[in-house]
């Protein structure tokens, strides 16, 4: 299964919260919490606007990275099919109900975060990176130089467990695979 992530431009900051006691501290992500934007299990009519988005995210976060070949074949119809066949597994972030990106979760990985190139900024990554977290996301793959991925997920924590080559697109690539928490699948 090919695994696809995003490149998030700029990530929502960490603060420092104090504890109720007052002496200890932590982290917590200061995304604006929009009334509008909403996550929510996507249906079958989401998939032609989702299929979009994953399109136009893929050309903006892997221009430089993959050939134009590559981007090209990654069209709205490939990604409806993906999304077809794995619907149970899709969240969306809706703004009244339009779109702004997505997240593909199997068995505690993340196969995708995208988010509308015209919505990254704003903690739409940063919510559906949370959620994915609270359900339990302990791995997740990107491109060695997709360096925009790689800060985003450093930042709120992931810790990067490998390097590799393998097989994708019919080119042999560069990935990372980051890992949360105490173990690693």
């Amino acid at each position: 299964m090919e695994r696809h992530f995003c490149r998030v431009w700029n990530p929502v900051p960490l603060v420092r919260v104090q504890s109720s006691g007052g002496r200890s501290a932590r982290y917590a992500r200061s995304a604006p919490e929009g009334p509008t934007l909403k996550l929510r299990a996507a249906t079958g009519a989401d998939v032609p606007a989702l299929a979009r988005v994953a399109q136009r995210s893929y050309q903006f976060a892997f221009a430089g990275i993959l050939e134009d070949d590559v981007l090209a074949s990654r069209d709205a119809e490939f990604f409806a099919a993906r999304f077809a066949a794995s619907l149970e597994a899709l969240i969306v972030a809706v703004d009244n109900e339009n779109p702004l990106g997505f997240l593909l979760m199997t068995d505690g990985h993340i196969d995708m975060l995208f988010i509308d190139p015209g919505s990254t900024g704003k903690g739409v990554g940063s919510r559906l990176l949370d959620y994915a977290e609270r359900k339990g996301a302990k791995s997740l793959e990107c491109f060695r130089d997709n360096h925009g991925a790689r800060r985003f997920y450093e930042r709120y924590g992931w810790r990067l467990d490998r390097e590799y080559d393998r097989e994708f697109a019919g080119r042999n690539r560069s990935f990372v695979f980051y890992v949360k928490g105490e173990t690693a699948p």
